[in-house]
């Protein structure tokens, strides 16, 4: 619903210990129940999850004077140290996270404050520098990677800074096709203010009913129909962004040759160098026409051939997505749709948008076909794109049935794509193994470039010892795997946290030294994020 300043009025908060819109929390469907001890052993229950009124936090490190001075930037309405706000923006939503959630005891910032202008954005970076404390920039809450973990690092205390508030469409050039963003506007409510237009966005990813531009930008994502509007990064002409030593307003003209683009210095940066304010995208009329066709394939290899035979042609869907015979076997890709049996083999789904529909059919079609795809009508791609969003709702279920259910992502050329998937779905099961516990590992295939392609993988796992201390030393293993076997450590769920102590192996110590000095010159303070991306020296 759009209100008279142009934005769109916030929905209700997500769940405070899982994914998404509490109303629509499920129980298991007794033929999943039936179907996880034939997978994973016996399942044994998880301790109860302790209630939001029940969780302990330490109290709050900041002072009245503290709080007065962000009071005296953006209201006294919009500093909020209660527990409930505090615990709410303690962390993203990686099953980890969810884990720390169930815990008694959990660690919280200090305060949350609401901004509601680059200005006020601005002026709250002077306080924190003033006052020694760290900033978690935090926009929909979605990070899967450790990036919104309540990190003070060297600091005496620690903010998240909501940027919600930041909400709406600043500006728009329908004649050269661009829109800009205020960074805390959510997926849905950036494109319900240009479907007004007649336009969108078009950048779909699993995470985009509560994320926001800012975090699109921040973290390099990728949607699901990347295959056809590209990664969140090319979407991108231009930004704002205020640091601690100074603000920036970058991307003047559609191309440019006046030394390193410095708009890309800030994608995949997770505010570790500043606070994205506002976005810049380009942006495309709605498309009128949506086709559906699914596939399938003997096996998973085939399939990815076929896939990079549309990918290399060009001009194929808008959306692309292939499923290893596992996902395949006992499709994860819908709440209540786990038992579904589906046909052998592997699957892929194919959606097409836009012009030319026709066209691209027929040229997609041919190629699949030559790689040993046999077209299944419209039904499966039909009920992907009705639960596209949804997946996330069956992990919280799953946990409370005691089942471990994680993923994680990388990608590498169509080369490598088979040693890579191996590796990891090796370490998986050797890892899950050595903590005395069965796993169930599927894989898909869902962005695809000329060169190679993503694998994200779903693990389940019906782990006996502590979970979270068990899954952090599988992941340790994977991560290991995956650099070894030349992948990337992330491919669009970024670094935070979690991949930090990887990125030197990815990008060489020069890399990392460069990053440093960018953090040294426009934080010297070391507030924003401590610990995100690249891990903090000691002293």
């Amino acid at each position: 619903m759009i209100d008279e300043d142009g934005r769109v009025a916030e929905d209700a908060p997500m769940r405070w210990n899982g994914w998404g819109d509490p109303a629509k929390e499920k129980d298991l469907p007794r033929a999943v129940r039936a179907l996880l001890p034939l997978l994973l052993g016996r399942i044994h229950r998880p301790e109860p999850a302790v209630a939001l009124p029940d969780v302990a936090l330490a109290a709050s490190a900041l002072s009245e004077d503290d709080l007065a001075a962000f009071r005296d930037v953006v209201g006294e309405e919009h500093v909020d140290v209660s527990d409930e706000a505090r615990i709410r923006h303690a962390g993203g939503r990686s099953t980890p996270d969810l884990l720390r959630r169930r815990m008694p005891r959990q660690n919280a910032p200090d305060a949350i404050v609401r901004p509601s202008s680059h200005i006020d954005v601005v002026a709250c970076l002077a306080i924190a520098v003033e006052r020694d404390l760290a900033v978690i920039p935090f926009g929909g809450g979605t990070s899967v990677v450790g990036a919104l973990d309540p990190e003070r690092g060297r600091h005496r205390g620690v903010v998240s800074l909501d940027l919600r508030r930041l909400s709406g469409l600043i500006a728009l050039d329908e004649f050269s096709g661009e829109a800009v963003l205020a960074a805390g506007t959510t997926g849905p409510d950036a494109e319900a203010l240009l479907a007004a237009r007649g336009l969108e966005l078009g950048h779909y990813p699993q995470s985009f009913r509560y994320a926001t531009v800012g975090g699109f930008a921040a973290a390099r994502s990728s949607g699901q129909n990347s295959s056809g509007h590209g990664r969140f990064e090319t979407m991108v002409t231009g930004i704002r962004v205020a640091t601690p030593t100074g603000d920036l307003e970058l991307g003047r003209s559609p191309g440019s040759a006046a030394g390193p683009d410095l708009v890309r210095v800030f994608l995949g940066s997770e505010g570790i160098f500043g606070i994205i304010t506002e976005v810049r995208v380009r942006v495309h009329p709605v498309p009128q026409e949506r086709v559906f066709e699914s596939w399938t394939f003997r096996d998973f290899a085939s399939g990815a051939d076929g896939l990079r035979r549309v990918a290399q042609r060009g001009g194929g869907p808008t959306v692309i997505r292939l499923s290893d015979e596992a996902e395949t076997a006992v499709s994860l890709a819908q709440v209540g749709r786990i038992g579904k049996l589906l046909a052998k083999g592997a699957s892929v789904i194919t959606v097409y948008e836009g012009t030319d529909i026709a066209e691209r059919r027929a040229r997609t079609a041919e190629l699949l076909a030559d790689a040993g795809g046999t077209s299944s009508g419209q039904g499966a791609a039909e009920d992907w794109l009705d639960g596209r969003f949804d997946g996330p709702y069956l992990r919280d279920s799953l946990l409370d049935a005691g089942v471990f259910c994680e993923t994680l992502e990388t990608a590498t050329t169509w080369s490598n794509l088979q040693t890579l998937r191996h590796a990891v779905e090796s370490s998986l099961r050797e890892g899950f193994a050595a903590e005395g516990a069965k796993s169930y590992i599927m894989c898909h295939v869902s962005h695809v470039y000329p060169t190679g392609a993503s694998l994200y993988f779903t693990v389940l796992a019906g782990l006996r010892t502590p979970p979270l201390e068990s899954w952090q030393r599988v992941k340790s293993g994977v991560n290991d795997a995956i650099i070894a076997a030349g992948g990337t450590i992330s491919h669009h769920h970024a670094v935070g946290r979690d991949h930090a102590a990887w990125l030197e192996q990815e990008i060489g110590e020069t890399g990392v030294r460069i990053l440093r000095a960018i953090k040294r010159e426009l934080d010297p303070s070391g507030i924003l994020n401590p610990g995100a991306v690249i891990a903090e020296q000691a002293d």
